[in-house]
């Protein structure tokens, strides 16, 4: 009999090549290479979706000859040997098709294609219908009435009279015309010249290989020579086409049956190949699963609390004070720090046991809640007692929201977030769900779950206690659990260990302190700005349509493309991945160079971008109670170690140009007060002497040498006082390109010379200063060796591409291990600095606030009675701020204003 569902047979093997070349270069964090395994399983999930059926088979080919190879020792001798970050994810990739309850073949001696021949021929037998899913042309010999085969990289089926469309011959006859064209790919001869039309052609006309022999001395001309000429190999090349269907096997295809995964084994997997998504719904399901059995077994769940009694807060208080660690979170109306309101606090001294504290829900029927200000107020020695020790997760913002209730939180020793972050930059986001999944195998009840999404969504106060106990009582646990699996993790590692102890964790009140603090804003300047910046625009506009001969949205990307391209027919420099011009601002900039017009879209672009950005944005994130605008530091963002600003990113304010340096201006000074702008000089390429050791760099810099000017004097081979300003120019460009890992091609685009003139300058560079060669050398030898470079302080960036068979990629990893350890290290001593600079203000009460960190800058607020010694003190911790071989020099300036101030 028929079912109604196919079995459907996956030549694995075939979609392990596609999957590793389709896909880009995937890893965990561990860097090994995992994007294949993904791709297959993508396909599989897909492909059984589309199909839902119970019976599956997935086959691979076997390591090992085939009895082909005996037949002929050149089969596919022309094929390139499989790539080792191929190789390497076969056993992880069958492991995981296993775990999801799929039946898998590999069967030595023979190819992939046999064996789905034979459990094709045995479905058929059995009366199954069957769908072959494969991109191999070879298949098409297996079509008949109940076998058809489905490419899903197309989504194309065929069936007995596809295969005629598509070869011209039918399925039996597809052998003969395999035979008759041969195969490059598996080097299978054919017969010279003989092409798909011809063989096509030729067995319509004698029907088959045999008949076509027989009358081999009819076919005329060159081909007929080639025909006779190859008659000798041509049993050789059917048999090699021909899919061996009576393979010995030890399960039948009626037999094929998908099991339930195992789940256990899933999870794990998930978890060490990094799938976030896949393990989120594995676990969702697991848990909808449980929630459906009835059971005498209480979840972890069920030893959560709500604390709405005294007694019940007196408990828990007794317990804080008695454990050793506690985990603390608060919940709030939202994420703004300077305004969001305590809703409640939850807590762990154990895991899988935590409590909730509401304080503050107050929908319609809400519970009685104890008095937030009671039970912070009990709270207080707890929290900010130094001695008592906490881990939270982004503690800064739970530092920040309790400061509103003037309450210090004191005593935070860890951060999971930061672990996090410190063990592996690049490794994942730091996110607590993000990290449960992928730590502890755990999906976490999302805020979105609680609060719902989007336009619907309620703050935290209007969400039902018993739904938003369960919710933040697992914050406290999963914070807890996370620091138990973390942090023995960082204990193991020394130099890590003190990177966190030492850099990350004082700086999170010191961050704090500044967000808090926060920046004045002239908003009237703004104002004004954004005016002149619409006009100048509006200006701008209407030199564009005179440059195109019309009017166009200089804000579309299509309509640029086709006023530049097909209308002006500038040169197409780059396409996008649809094969469509490109329009990015790296190929107007070039474009430019040559030509009106894309200079001109781009300064609107550049003061489209300032206006909504930000003299528009900036009075508006003007904070109503302080006048000030308070951004947010990212502390676990950026792999190199170096914060990121949001909310608004004042990091990322233009200086290049003068309406960008124009809105520094707006960034003031409060009656009495200076902006004090202390920047480091050249500290990058400080480290880089630092760390290479090079003798020339450490002289110039020890003798305080205008490092540019005696590179320009090296390099050039004159003396320094003859030095241009072109020569010193381009020595600048070569000093801070191979910091980036610039190439020459880069370098001859920046400076507008040839390609050969700058090699020769970077050859020059290399052989004047050979130890900054021989750093670079051995820094990329290293990564290749361990997957990672350091930083002076011992931050480490793992680098997954360092190995990669994709050249691009692998050159982008080389460039970063070279400058990775320079910027790292720079970011390490500026939040050395800051640190230091927060302990001199709290203990010599000066008159002075540490307002922004701007890369290698701080900004300080200072009283105009305290400039003076505040400068010396602000110099002095800077310069300190690490032991290298060369001087830290730091550049002080004062103003009105930011801008002033440089």
């Amino acid at each position: 009999m028929t079912t109604n569902t196919p079995l459907i047979l996956v030549d694995g093997s075939s979609y392990l090549y596609r999957a590793f070349h389709a896909m880009p270069t995937l890893s965990n964090s561990r860097g090994e290479p995992t994007g294949a395994i993904y791709g297959v399983v993508n396909m599989l999930r897909k492909l059984i979706a589309d199909h839902p059926t119970e019976q599956v088979a997935v086959v691979f080919d076997a390591p090992g000859k085939t009895f082909r190879d005996d037949l002929y020792a050149q089969y596919k001798a022309n094929r390139e040997s499989m790539p080792e970050e191929l190789r390497a994810q076969i056993a992880p990739l069958h492991e995981l098709i296993r775990a999801l309850g799929l039946p898998l073949l590999c069967v030595p001696g023979v190819e992939a294609d046999d064996v789905i021949g034979t459990l094709a021929q045995q479905a058929t037998q059995h009366g199954l219908r069957t769908l072959i899913s494969t991109s191999d042309k070879d298949m098409a010999q297996l079509v008949n009435a109940q076998v058809t085969l489905v490419n899903t990289m197309t989504n194309t089926y065929i069936d007995t009279q596809g295969v005629v469309d598509k070869f011209g011959v039918r399925a039996e006859q597809i052998v003969d015309y395999l035979t008759l064209i041969g195969d490059t790919s598996d080097n299978i001869p054919g017969v010279p010249s003989v092409g798909p039309k011809t063989a096509a052609k030729w067995l319509q006309s004698y029907g088959t290989l045999a008949g076509l022999v027989a009358h081999a001395h009819d076919i005329k001309g060159k081909v007929g020579d080639s025909l006779r000429a190859s008659l000798g190999q041509l049993p050789l090349s059917q048999q090699l086409a021909t899919i061996d269907c009576n393979v010995a096997l030890d399960q039948r295809a009626e037999a094929l049956h998908i099991t339930a995964p195992d789940v256990e084994k899933l999870k794990a997997l998930y978890q060490r190949l990094e799938f976030k998504t896949w393990l989120g719904e594995l676990l969702g399901r697991a848990d909808a699963a449980t929630e459906q059995v009835e059971t005498t077994t209480p979840k972890a769940a069920s030893d959560y609390q709500t604390v709405l009694t005294t007694e019940q807060l007196e408990h828990w208080l007794d317990k804080l004070q008695r454990a050793e660690l506690f985990a603390f979170d608060t919940e709030t109306t939202g994420l703004d720090y300077m305004q969001a309101e305590i809703v409640g606090v939850s807590f762990a001294v154990q895991a899988h046991a935590a409590a909730y504290v509401p304080l503050a829900h107050d929908y319609l029927g809400a519970p009685t809640q104890l008095s937030r200000a009671e039970v912070l107020e009990r709270l207080r020695p707890l929290l900010e007692d130094p001695q008592k020790i906490k881990v939270g997760q982004n503690a800064k913002f739970d530092m920040s929201v309790l400061a509103n209730y003037n309450i210090a939180l004191r005593g935070v020793a860890y951060d999971t977030m930061l672990e996090s972050y410190v063990l592996n930059s690049v490794g994942s986001r730091h996110d607590m769900d993000t990290l449960a999944l992928k730590h502890l195998g755990h999906k976490t009840v999302s805020f979105e779950d609680v609060a719902g999404k989007g336009a619907k969504q309620i703050t935290f106060n209007q969400v039902a206690v018993e739904i938003a106990s369960n919710y933040a009582a697992e914050d406290a646990d999963i914070t807890l659990r996370l620091h138990q699996t973390l942090w023995p993790m960082l204990e193991k590692e020394t130099k890590l260990n003190s990177l966190f102890s030492a850099i990350e964790m004082p700086l999170v009140p010191v961050l704090s302190t500044i967000e808090r603090t926060g920046v004045l804003i002239n908003a009237q300047m703004l104002a004004h700005q954004s005016t002149e910046l619409a006009q100048r625009m509006d200006e701008l506009e209407h030199e564009a349509y005179r440059l195109a001969g019309e009017e166009f949205n200089l804000g579309s990307p299509k309509q640029i493309q086709e006023i530049l391209y097909h209308k002006l027919k500038l040169p197409i420099l780059e396409k996008t991945p649809t094969g469509q011009p490109s329009t990015a601002e790296s190929v107007l900039q070039e474009l430019a160079a040559d030509y009106q017009l894309p200079q001109c879209i781009l300064n609107h672009r550049g003061m489209s971008k300032l206006k909504s950005t930000y003299t528009d944005r900036l009075p508006e994130q003007i904070n109503p109670h302080t006048g000030r605008v308070h951004t947010s530091y990212q502390q676990a963002v950026a792999s190199t170690g170096r914060l990121s600003s949001t909310e608004p990113n004042l990091q990322n304010i233009p200086i290049r140009t003068e309406e960008g340096r124009r809105i520094r201006q707006a960034f003031v000074a409060p009656p009495g007060y200076k902006i004090v702008a202390a920047d480091y000089s050249q500290i990058e390429l400080r480290i880089l002497a630092h760390l290479s050791g090079d003798a020339g760099l450490l002289r110039a810099f020890a003798e305080g040498a205008d490092v540019h000017r005696a590179t320009a004097a090296e390099v050039f081979g004159v003396a320094l006082e003859q030095v241009s300003n072109d020569q010193r120019r381009n020595a600048k460009a070569i000093n801070f390109g191979l910091i980036y890992g610039m190439s020459a091609f880069g370098l001859a685009r920046q400076l507008g010379i040839e390609r050969g003139v700058a090699q020769e300058y970077i050859d020059l560079y290399f052989t004047r200063y050979p130890g900054v060669k021989q750093f670079m050398d051995s820094t990329r030898a290293s990564a290749r060796q361990l997957g990672h470079v350091e930083t002076v302080f011992g931050r480490r960036l793992y680098l997954p591409d360092i190995k990669a068979s994709n050249a691009q990629r692998r050159q982008y990893a080389e460039r970063t291990a070279i400058n990775a350890p320079m910027q790292g290290t720079a970011a390490d001593i500026i939040k050395r600095a800051m640190i230091a600079a927060h302990a001199w203000l709290q203990q010599s009460h000066m008159d002075a606030r540490m307002i922004m960190q701007v890369h290698d800058e701080l900004v300080f607020e200072v009283g105009t009675a305290s400039l003076d010694q505040a400068v010396a003190d602000i110099r002095h911790h800077m310069s300190r701020a690490a032991d290298l071989a060369v001087p830290l020099i730091v550049d002080i300036g004062i103003g009105n204003n930011w801008d002033e101030a440089h």
